[in-house]
């Protein structure tokens, strides 16, 4: 009701509410009242019900205060739903001068598009009432005004935003001039990115694409507003993911996201985001070709992964615990881009380790997922193998990651045939074993008895090079301590015991084989008295199926994988007489 002397002569429904008022200060601001009036007048009747009113009663309210000349009150959360309620009663300039459009137009100009926080509030408001708001071109013109902001440098920002709402003056320092210097708290280049988050997804995305195109935002920081509105909005847990309530706005979500990347090559987002994302994706059943678009991103920066990012659920129909089938794509991926960039450096050495820092850290990056996924009794042997496969030999230098993998595998799938452990065992290089990985392989029974072989020969060989690399370190320091005089009648010295003793062996060859048969007994006995390198158990087995030519210096094989004998074979020195 409006408190006057005069009667009311008109009802206005709007909504619920009815509101009794006079015709004349109505009919004389809205050129849409007078049409409305002179309707109800011609069918005699007093009230008017106005459907589908933009802003409600609230908004009604306003012009009609307008209207009557009171005071109204216009702010961020009712000057949009003023807007279209006056634009939708026709108060014009035409109707009269200085009418409700004008005075809403010239606020909006002057204070709200040059606020900050005032567009924010405006353009969510405006969600409600399209498509008058639309219509209008408020959304557009505070879209423009918050991405215009979002570009300013930010050591010339004066408003108030999320991370210092005051923007206060801190320790003031008076200098030698006596002048006072205010030192301001340094704003950073992300400053905008949480109070945006309250934006609905297609408005955020209008938003964005608007700051995008301004073409002076930072790869990073865009990265890093997409990263914020994603933990804002996308839920915790898996079940929240994949619920029926929210799984529509989960998929739209990632998305919008998804193409709102910035194309920098990745540049911009970290490797972890991307496969949370991807995560989503998968689990939300987005579309192909932007899960292809996050595998060829993160490729781009796989080294900066780490194991926990890679496990990504798998979906049905699959059997398995993750998709291994997802990360082997973006391996694949990465290799490809790997052998491109080798291509156009051709002078890059391949054998050159510490230039492939990145292809180093993939190698470990994918040993460490192999002992991880190696637990699930669903993982097939050929998915295992494919996975270890796919990573270049440049990328594993050792191979204690893989050789763990393997024993893991090995252990969860005891059913795999003879063949099968075999050839899983055969994806490892035992010479790229550090010693401690070597000694846990030579007693592990889940390894085929030729790995334990080759692990204890090779182990051997190594031993036999750090001896020997020691002796001669030793000799080295001996013989630099010594004059030259002296070193020529020590090497003389030797040459003559040297060939004294070849004409002894050769006069005891000529008297019989029995004293060379002792002899050899004996140094055999010798030899077993040195330091033992390997357990008593793997020596057996090494005894058993290698036979030791100390004359030649070489390994021969003399039995096969199931040879049977528990004895030792002796060892023989051969001794041949020079002819002249």
């Amino acid at each position: 009701h409006v408190t006057s002397d005069l009667a009311t002569d008109i009802i206005i429904k709007v909504g619920d509410l009815k509101f009794y008022l006079h015709k004349f200060p109505l009919l004389s601001k809205s050129n849409h009242m007078q049409k409305l009036v002179q309707k109800a007048s011609e069918d005699n009747c007093d009230e008017i019900n106005m459907v589908d009113f933009p802003g409600g009663p609230n908004a009604f309210e306003i012009c009609a205060k307008f209207c009557y000349g009171m005071a109204v009150t216009l702010n961020a959360y009712n000057v949009v739903a003023a807007r279209c309620a006056a634009e939708y009663l026709e108060m014009t300039e035409d109707v009269d001068r200085g009418n409700l459009i004008f005075k809403i137009e010239v606020f909006l100009n002057s204070s709200i598009f040059h606020s900050w926080k005032d567009s924010i509030i405006v353009l969510r408001t405006a969600k409600s009432l399209l498509p008058w708001s639309e219509n209008l071109k408020i959304v557009g013109r505070c879209i423009d005004s918050i991405a215009s902001k979002t570009s300013v440098d930010p050591a010339n920002i004066t408003w108030s935003y999320t991370y210092n709402r005051k923007l206060s003056v801190q320790d003031k320092i008076v200098g030698d001039s006596m002048k006072l210097q205010e030192k301001i708290e340094s704003v950073p280049k992300d400053w905008w990115v949480e109070d945006i988050c309250e934006l609905e997804i297609d408005l955020y995305k209008r938003v964005m694409t608007a700051v995008k195109s301004k073409g002076r935002m930072d790869g990073a920081v865009i990265g890093e507003a997409l990263k914020t509105y994603a933990v804002r909005w996308l839920p915790d847990s898996v079940d929240a993911l994949v619920s029926g309530v929210h799984s529509w706005r989960n998929k739209l979500l990632v998305e919008t996201i998804a193409c709102l990347l910035p194309s920098d090559n990745g540049v911009g987002c970290s490797c972890s985001f991307l496969l949370k994302l991807l995560k989503v994706a998968v689990l939300a059943g987005i579309d192909d070709s932007s899960k292809e678009d996050l595998v060829k991103r993160i490729s781009l920066k796989l080294h900066e992964a780490s194991v926990k990012d890679l496990l990504i659920p798998a979906r049905s129909p699959q059997t398995t615990l993750y998709d291994v089938g997802m990360v082997q794509s973006i391996v694949n991926q990465y290799m490809t881009h790997e052998q491109r960039s080798q291509d156009v450096e051709p002078g890059k050495s391949a054998g050159f380790v510490l230039g492939h820092g990145s292809l180093l850290s993939v190698g470990k990056l994918i040993d460490g997922y192999l002992g991880e996924i190696a637990h699930d009794p669903n993982l097939s042997l050929t998915s295992f193998i494919d996975l270890s496969c796919s990573v270049s030999e440049l990328a594993r230098p050792v191979h204690d990651g893989l050789y763990k993998a393997i024993d893991i595998y090995l252990k969860e799938h005891p059913s795999l045939t003879k063949a099968e452990r075999k050839k899983i065992c055969g994806l490892m290089d035992v010479k790229k074993l550090t010693m401690e990985a070597s000694m846990h392989a030579a007693q592990n029974d889940r390894l085929p008895l030729r790995v334990v072989v080759q692990v204890l020969f090779f182990e051997q060989v190594k031993a036999a090079a750090r001896a020997q690399s020691r002796d001669s370190d030793a000799r080295t320091t001996c013989v630099s301590k010594m004059s030259p005089d002296e070193e020529w009648d020590k090497t003389m010295g030797e040459d003559c015991r040297s060939l004294k003793k070849k004409m002894s062996e050769v006069e005891t060859n000529e008297d019989g084989g029995q004293k060379n048969s002792k002899m050899g007994k004996k140094k055999s006995r010798n030899s077993k008295s040195g330091v033992q390198l390997l357990p008593s158990r793997s020596r057996r087995i090494f005894d058993k199926l290698w036979v030791v030519g100390v004359g030649k210096g070489h390994v021969e094989n003399r039995s096969s994988e199931t040879s049977g004998s528990s004895q030792s074979p002796s060892s023989a020195v051969v001794v041949r007489e020079n002819t002249t």
